[in-house]
């Protein structure tokens, strides 16, 4: 129904944002990823999901698309409401929770509060095939990192392996041991795939 707002940022606190918009304030739950990037802001654009519910209707607020598409997602699985969704963008950023997802880290998303082993396991198993197509614009890794990645993901493309593939198992091994030459993740890459 509402895409984004944008507006003055009246009010901001760790769990919600008044924004001011044609003179009415929009009361708008948030992250504290979002909270972060809104600190020091007076004009500001959110992007926004509405949830009904029979008792209320709430708007979340987040400050990419990215993040608001991995909430859509997550609410999307069975057992992850909203609050639970926002309590994993609290603790987790976008990019590091595509990547647990993509790497079956199981115990990254365990270590959120109210997500339990099951609750985790489906997450993965739900969203893998999704999050493999979601375009999150999140770094997970350092500029060191990310471009030993990106010379990596050239070299085993080149050597003919699936880009997307190759991808997901980068992404694992510079996860598991993030100061590796580039030299060094094609190896352990190619011994994987």
């Amino acid at each position: 129904m509402y895409d984004y707002l944008y507006g003055k940022l009246v009010e901001l606190t760790p769990s919600y944002a008044v924004v001011e918009t044609s003179g009415v304030g929009y009361n708008i739950e948030i992250s504290l990823n979002t909270y972060t990037s809104l600190s020091g802001i007076e004009m500001c654009k959110i992007y926004t999901h509405l949830v009904v519910r029979e008792d209320a209707h709430l708007l979340h607020g987040f400050f990419t698309k990215s993040e608001r598409q991995i909430f859509r997602l997550l609410i999307s699985v069975s057992g992850i409401g909203p609050n639970t969704a926002r309590v994993m963008l609290s603790s987790l950023t976008p990019g590091e929770i595509k990547n647990a997802i993509l790497t079956d880290n199981v115990h990254l998303l365990k270590s959120v509060k109210g997500i339990g082993i099951k609750t985790a396991e489906r997450t993965i198993i739900e969203l893998r095939d999704k999050m493999e197509k979601a375009e999150i614009t999140d770094e997970i890794f350092s500029t060191q990192n990310n471009t030993v990645k990106n010379e990596a993901l050239s070299a085993l493309v080149m050597l003919g392996f699936p880009k997307k593939n190759a991808e997901t198992v980068l992404d694992k091994i510079l996860n598991e041991t993030p100061d590796l030459q580039v030299e060094h993740a094609v190896k352990q890459a190619l011994k994987r795939m």
